[in-house]
């Protein structure tokens, strides 16, 4: 259930602002323009926001900057402590996953998440997705930033090209993790009654802006 990457991410939990700041060179392609990025989920939420896999809070930030409403959902407790250390009590952050966790007090119109969407493998995407279509009313909104990949051949190549640069670690989170594809994501989008776009943002990332109709 998205879960099984826990021990990472608790690890990480120290360094990680480091390591979207471009500090660690083999994983700078995949934050390149960490902060447009950001910018780009947040300006695209609506009011009320569920957000997934709040890290360290640097989406939460931008979302209230914005003075948009935010309900938090993290499974790690070192990434819910150093976010509460960046935002104090401005936000509530609750532990939960993409698939199991508690409804907000209040109705949500829009469901964001960045670099997290991944830990789920494409079946569990689909039940994610079902589950926040029943959430959300017509033109309320799914705003995901995320790792994806044109097609399984991008994807391969991307693999292939981590190990001539000797980026092991990230070769092997690429094979590790649940990485899809643009039209895999299309299909789970609107099977659920929503219309998406992609926007890419840099060589692995894309900004997914799904619509309910």
């Amino acid at each position: 259930m998205g879960r099984e990457f826990l021990d990472l991410f608790e690890a990480w939990a120290d360094s990680y602002d480091q390591s979207v700041g471009g500090y660690d060179e083999e994983y700078r392609d995949v934050f390149a323009n960490y902060e447009d990025i950001l910018n780009t989920v947040a300006s695209k939420a609506k009011s009320v926001v569920l957000e997934f896999g709040v890290g360290t809070g640097n989406l939460t930030k931008k979302l209230l900057e914005q003075g948009k409403t935010v309900y938090g959902i993290e499974p790690s407790e070192p990434m819910r402590k150093k976010a509460h250390e960046k935002l104090g009590d401005k936000v509530s952050i609750v532990d939960g996953d993409f698939l199991q966790f508690s409804l907000p007090p209040e109705p949500v119109d829009t469901i964001v998440s960045t670099y997290a969407f991944h830990h789920l493998t494409d079946r569990e995407k689909q039940e994610a997705i079902a589950k926040y279509g029943k959430l959300l009313n017509k033109g309320d909104k799914i705003v995901f930033a995320d790792t994806v990949f044109r097609d399984r051949q991008t994807f391969q190549h991307a693999v292939e090209e981590a190990r001539e640069r000797g980026f092991h670690h990230l070769a092997d989170d690429l094979e590790r993790e649940y990485y899809t594809t643009l039209d895999v994501l299309t299909k789970l989008f609107e099977e659920n009654g929503f219309t998406v776009t992609f926007t890419q943002k840099n060589v692995f990332v894309w900004v997914m802006e799904a619509v309910k109709q």
